[in-house]
């Protein structure tokens, strides 16, 4: 049966809703093309995440647009639990759209609850008794806006048994504190930075960055004994490129 005249194609109406939704934190391949106007993430090799994720049950904190959700899901992942509480506002933002972007997504990728959960929960409540246990667990830009960044990695780190992958702001080539960008804390410094009000990219929700060092260890103290991680961009030029990834693994053999 063909269209109706005045019908909107189904590629043409999911790129009208994509639209009409205003701003995206993440660039997401939907069906026909369709690429959603988001940034992140800005390399998605750098982070580390095997190409193989077959059969793996995973969480992903932070989740926002579910850019890693729906990519976990895409390399064999056979669940994936995204949480967020939808907090961060970017320090411009009036509205947050919250799980409307995600939920798009879903849809238009043709996943169901069964293999593609999310909830809207703060990650310091998160328990094995309600989500059970992971394999994979990511925390991609959700630790510098964390109060409690340590308390958070313990209770993540309590229902992980291989690996966890976890994605910061760093300050290795930027400090508001010592210049700005190109003034960091180069090298294996140990320092994390605390921002009381909106000094770090004047967003309000940033309240800790620390050295990919710092991060490293911050991972390892949380129980994960092999640890290792870089940046991910060598020569940042600009403030949002200037983060880093740990990985933390149970298992050396990964």
């Amino acid at each position: 049966m063909s269209p109706r005249q005045g019908d909107a194609h189904p590629l043409e109406d999911l790129a009208a809703r994509v639209a009409a939704l205003g701003y995206w934190y993440h660039k997401i391949d939907l069906p026909g093309g369709i690429v959603t106007p988001g940034w992140a993430p800005i390399d998605p090799a750098a982070y580390r995440v095997p190409a193989d994720l077959t059969g793996k049950r995973v969480l992903y904190v932070g989740a926002w647009d579910g850019y890693w959700t729906f990519e976990a899901l895409k390399r064999g992942a056979g669940e994936v639990v995204a949480i967020d509480d939808c907090s961060d506002f970017l320090g411009r933002l009036e509205t947050r759209t919250g799980w409307e972007t995600f939920d798009l997504c879903r849809e238009a990728l043709g996943y169901g609850d069964a293999q593609c959960q999310r909830h809207d929960i703060s990650v310091y409540d998160v328990t094995e008794a309600r989500f059970g246990r992971f394999d994979y667990i990511f925390c991609f830009g959700l630790l510098y806006h964390l109060r409690h960044p340590l308390l958070a990695l313990d209770r993540l780190a309590a229902l992980c048994d291989e690996a966890i992958f976890v994605e910061s702001a760093i300050l290795d080539d930027y400090s508001p504190y010592r210049g700005g960008l190109g003034h960091g804390y180069a090298g294996r410094q140990m320092v994390m930075e605390f921002y009381p009000d909106s000094q770090y990219g004047n967003n309000a929700s940033n309240y800790w960055v620390p050295t990919l060092h710092c991060l490293g260890q911050m991972v390892r103290s949380a129980g994960f004994a092999n640890v290792d991680g870089g940046k991910l961009t060598e020569r940042p030029e600009s403030l949002p490129h200037c983060r880093g990834i740990v990985v933390g693994q149970r298992n050396p053999k990964l």
